[in-house]
């Protein structure tokens, strides 16, 4: 089975209710591109890459489309193996892991289809079929943040993100305080992320500040020699996520003890493939991690969560997904949906979701 057809479309997700806030960006819409593989046999098989804005990670919509656009033709003739493509991927283009993994992606609906089997039973085998999410509440008042998180308890999540940075840290100290009263004693787990927002005396000072609470303090400064300096100083678990950009600084920050855990995007890494293997990079090590993406529809939340469901549970940070912050569903049978604080594993073949390609409009590009 080889790609026959490659098509790529742009589309856009509105932030309901907008804006979602973070420390260093107001986000009101978001720029997906989607890629639809078609195999000699007939089969098709969806990707999705969908940056935060292009300030988030190096990373930006029109770039995904244009580095797309240079592999694709390259990409025709090549077997359907998610090895074999993403060799020769970076055969053809050196960086630019966020476009590639939209190829990956649709690479392991085709082959899942292809053998009818779920991309998680491609990806080693599921071990839930109920996998677990996380919630994420943006720059908020402490008032605001405690009553979300108190709502969110009731729904069902086992862990919360708060958002911090860009703003005085006593503020980021009262917020982290409030929402442990609301779920302390719930089993709830708490991480603060500053999405490189600190300094590193910010950093310390909330830590501090925080030191009575078990949290996590995820990404709050920019540089991994600010990682270096800071780890030895906090009084909590320090997490990676922007930093983390391919498997050679995983597993160097592993091996030098620089991260206790990572907060991993899947098109970051560069899909599913170099998910798996960083997936096993950190059982092998003990490190708790989240499956997850910047943003995205149903194709990417459906990929997330299918390696997601591959983790081993004591590890599984969870799998974050966008769509309590967008309207609609690429798919409205199969639409990867939130039921107390956990995503049900879609069962078909492949990723489990068809979507409706008449949403995206005509492809900006063919091959």
């Amino acid at each position: 089975m080889k790609i026959a057809e490659i098509h790529i479309y742009q589309h856009d997700l509105p932030v309901k209710n907008g804006p979602y806030t973070m420390a260093n960006a107001e986000v009101w819409s978001l720029d997906t591109t989607l890629v639809k593989l078609v195999a000699d046999n007939g089969l098709e098989g969806w990707g999705e890459t969908c940056p935060l804005g292009p300030v988030y990670d190096k990373a930006h919509a029109q770039g995904a489309r244009a580095a797309l656009m240079e592999m694709a033709p390259g990409l025709i003739g090549t077997d359907c193996q998610p090895l074999t493509m993403n060799r020769r991927m970076n055969a053809l283009l050196m960086g630019h892991s966020y476009a590639k993994a939209a190829v990956d992606i649709a690479l392991h609906d085709v082959l899942g289809k292809r053998l009818g089997l779920r991309v998680a039973d491609l990806l080693g085998g599921a071990v839930t079929d109920r996998v677990p999410s996380y919630y994420a509440i943006g720059i908020e008042t402490p008032e605001e943040a405690a009553r979300i998180a108190r709502e969110k308890r009731a729904e069902g999540f086992g862990r919360l993100q708060v958002k911090a940075g860009g703003r005085d840290p006593e503020v980021d100290i009262a917020v982290a305080h409030k929402v442990w009263e609301q779920i302390q004693g719930s089993g709830m787990r708490l991480a603060l992320d500053a999405n490189r927002g600190w300094t590193l005396r910010d950093a310390q000072f909330v830590s501090r500040g925080c030191s009575g609470i078990p949290l996590i303090i995820e990404q709050p400064c920019q540089t991994l020699q600010e990682f270096r300096k800071l780890r030895p100083l906090l009084c909590h678990p320090l997490y990676m996520d922007e930093s983390s950009e391919d498997l050679a600084i995983v597993t160097e920050a592993i091996g030098c003890g620089q991260a206790d855990g990572f907060g991993m995007k899947a098109t970051r890494i560069g899909g599913l493939q170099n998910m798996r293997a960083f997936r096993d990079i950190c059982e092998a090590n003990q490190i708790p991690h989240t499956c997850d993406d910047a943003w995205g529809g149903d194709i990417l939340a459906a990929a997330c969560t299918h390696i997601g469901a591959t983790v081993r549970p004591d590890l599984m940070e969870g799998v974050w997904l966008a769509a309590p912050y967008i309207d609609g569903h690429y798919d409205t049978e199969n639409g990867i949906r939130l039921d107390g604080g956990h995503i049900a594993l879609p069962q078909g073949p492949g990723l489990g979701i068809t979507p409706d390609q008449s949403l995206f409009g005509a492809p900006v590009a063919s091959f």
